[in-house]
């Protein structure tokens, strides 16, 4: 079973997105990026900040998921970066390469699939 770890932009997190519903919306519906999961099992293991610009703390709150989960026997086999992050912030590609130099798992830049536009439509 694929368990994924989204990780987005602090600022918007807490400032702008209401609980990450786009993200967890389209896992839920296999939409965006989540397509890939259409017809294998997988669930949203956790959703985590980088931990604020420039995201300097994103290898150590990498460490806490995985120190928190071990006593669960839970682990990420999969990463997506929010389009919040990836999409809008200035430090995207230092974060993204240190979430992929340091996770040792895959790494997939999307979530969502929804434009403002769309929200309410």
């Amino acid at each position: 079973m694929e368990k994924i770890l989204i990780i987005g932009c602090r600022n918007t997190m807490d400032d702008v997105c209401i609980g990450c519903s786009r993200c967890l919306v389209a896992f839920n519906r296999r939409e965006g990026q989540f397509e890939r999961y259409r017809d294998r099992e997988a669930e949203v293991l956790g959703i985590l900040n980088c931990g604020g610009c420039p995201g300097a703390s994103i290898v150590q709150r990498l460490a806490q998921v995985k120190l928190w989960n071990v006593p669960l026997n839970e682990q990420p086999t999969t990463i997506h970066i929010g389009p919040c992050l990836s999409d809008h912030c200035a430090h995207a590609d230092d974060v993204i390469t240190k979430i992929q130099a340091k996770s040792g798992i895959e790494v997939i830049e999307g979530t969502h699939p929804y434009m403002p536009e769309k929200i309410w439509s």
